[in-house]
């Protein structure tokens, strides 16, 4: 009997406080659809209403594409939230810093300030379509950003990675050569191509980032590419992930608000439960609590 989980992949809003470029910005489809029906305010309140009656005790919230200027003052409404919320929710802050600033510095040190960040989140691929306009796989190249990604570490500070299969190959090599570096791989690494070619070449790469110890993988984003729920096909995905990650190095995420506009919350976690239920009981635990506790450093 699951009695804890830990949602390791959500996000939180506050349109009145925040800039967010992507959440005001309307008419526009993204790659994981038309965004409109979430284009408000979404705060801890809302979250726990989707949640319901499951035994969410703990959360990590990503970055959520905040304007540059704004990502300090996300960080620090998300540590009030947290500060006044009965749970602590939420309990875990990966903070958004570009690392090919020259003020990473400065802004690390003042998203430190806010004492639940664990890690930083810079996205590296979203989808083909939007890489090509932003440009963001190059960051892979840029050495600016790769010394500033290795020093992470020594100020005890994870990585969030997201990006698209084709990245995989790059991102391994830059990640062998910072092994101290705790990096937490999003939404299975963005499996968009679901031809049978382009799921031999994400497993074959998937496996490859997996043979680095520090790379763990978040269960996460099934909806953004396949604009549907298809539980079957979610359930082929995550396996396949624990199957090369292993249950230790994997952990269960909601990616809600955005995953809210194909499927609820109690849906979502209903199918993981299932998934989870394939596995004894240990393994349970460490897939839908116990692996991002310990990755994110949150009390039990």
């Amino acid at each position: 009997m699951i009695d804890q989980i830990v949602d390791a992949h959500h996000h939180l809003w506050n349109l009145n406080k925040i800039h967010y470029p992507w959440l005001m910005e309307r008419g526009v489809v993204r790659f994981f659809g038309d965004p409109t029906p979430i284009q408000h305010d979404y705060l801890v309140g809302d979250f726990l209403d989707d949640v319901g009656e499951l035994p969410v005790t703990s959360s990590v919230h990503i970055q959520v594409g905040a304007d540059s200027s704004d990502s300090i003052a996300e960080t620090r409404w998300l540590q009030s939230e947290a500060q006044r919320t009965p749970l602590g929710i939420p309990n875990a802050v990966v903070a958004f810093c570009d690392l090919a600033d020259e003020d990473t510095d400065k802004i690390l040190d003042a998203q430190a300030e806010s004492g639940n960040v664990r890690g930083i989140r810079q996205i590296v691929g979203r989808s083909p379509t939007e890489d090509a306009i932003s440009g963001s796989g190059a960051l892979l190249d840029d050495p600016i950003w790769i010394d500033n990604l290795a020093r992470l570490p020594s100020r005890h500070l994870s990585f969030d990675l997201q990006l698209i299969p084709a990245q995989l190959p790059a991102v391994t090599k830059v990640l062998a050569r910072i092994p101290d570096l705790r990096v937490a791989l999003c939404h299975c690494g963005s499996p968009h191509d679901q031809s049978e070619d382009g799921l031999a070449f994400w497993r074959k790469e998937l496996a490859q980032l997996a043979e680095l110890p520090n790379v763990y993988c978040k269960l996460s984003g099934f909806c953004m590419f396949e604009q549907n729920w298809d539980a079957e096909r979610v359930r082929r995905t995550a396996l396949t992930a624990i199957d090369i990650f292993g249950v230790n190095r994997c952990m269960f995420g909601s990616n809600f608000p955005v995953e809210k506009l194909y499927v609820s919350y109690n849906t979502l976690f209903s199918s993981y439960l299932d998934i989870a239920a394939e596995f004894s009981e240990s393994e349970q635990k460490d897939l839908l609590a116990d692996t991002a506790r310990r990755f994110y450093r949150i009390s039990a």
